[in-house]
């Protein structure tokens, strides 16, 4: 189980180290493209210093006519001036956005990958159990501290297999239900076993989870796929 929790800790260093390069990498472009459109914009008062440049050049525009086109220009070029200015508050505030939404995505990205790596792991090498406390008395059983009230059968068919997890033996279905039961397991049925592993499974809720934890050796039987020295029965 060592292995596994290794490989989880590596997981999860590798993937934050990914976020944050990727992070960085997101903000430097995202940045760098938000700097080159900004420089590239025209100027706001461009219009209001050209229509300023016909003012100053043309004093003989005296009429009536002339004297109200050149206020209608500056009054265009003041409304420019406005449009253009917010037209850079909106690129900005999408900019921003979109750093956000590929950041998120990123971090969201990098989760999956190293959810499905931690599953991979899981199917490979089983669950990592740091402690598996059977009580008879409350017939319950603490599973990483997470509690699972049972039967007395079904606590009866865990404490069984773990006993045999620590002595290093692997039960078939006969041999789990002759040692519950008491009898000889040659007058014992194996699909009497097989049920017992079944009710518990099923009773311990996630399937994926209940059969990496009571695993199935082929041709040979049950076995729990902890560690020994994690177990406690009282």
């Amino acid at each position: 189980m060592r292995p596994t929790s290794s490989s989880a800790s590596d997981s999860r260093a590798a993937g934050t180290r990914v976020v944050a390069i990727g992070v960085i990498a997101i903000i430097v472009i995202l940045g760098a493209a938000a700097v080159f459109l900004f420089l590239n914009l025209p100027d706001a008062n461009a219009f209001n210093a050209r229509v300023e440049r016909l003012f100053v050049e043309n004093d003989d525009l005296t009429s009536g006519a002339e004297i109200k086109l050149l206020e209608i220009l500056a009054q265009s070029g003041t409304a420019f001036s406005e449009t253009l200015m917010s037209y850079r508050v909106v690129i900005f505030v999408l900019m921003v956005f979109a750093t956000a939404l590929l950041v998120a995505s990123l971090v969201f990205v990098v989760t999956i990958m190293i959810l499905n790596r931690r599953m991979g792991e899981i199917e490979r090498h089983g669950i990592q159990v740091s402690s598996l406390l059977i009580s008879r008395e409350d017939n319950a059983v603490y599973l990483n501290n997470m509690e699972f009230k049972l039967t007395g059968a079904m606590v009866e068919t865990l404490a069984v297999l773990a006993e045999a997890r620590m002595d290093d033996d692997v039960l078939s279905g006969a041999e789990l239900e002759a040692i519950i039961s008491g009898r000889n397991a040659g007058d014992c049925d194996e699909a009497a076993g097989a049920t017992r592993i079944k009710r518990l499974r099923d009773a311990l809720g996630n399937q994926m989870v209940s059969e990496l934890l009571i695993k199935t050796i082929a041709r040979r039987g049950y076995v729990l796929a902890i560690e020994k020295d994690v177990i406690k029965m009282v």
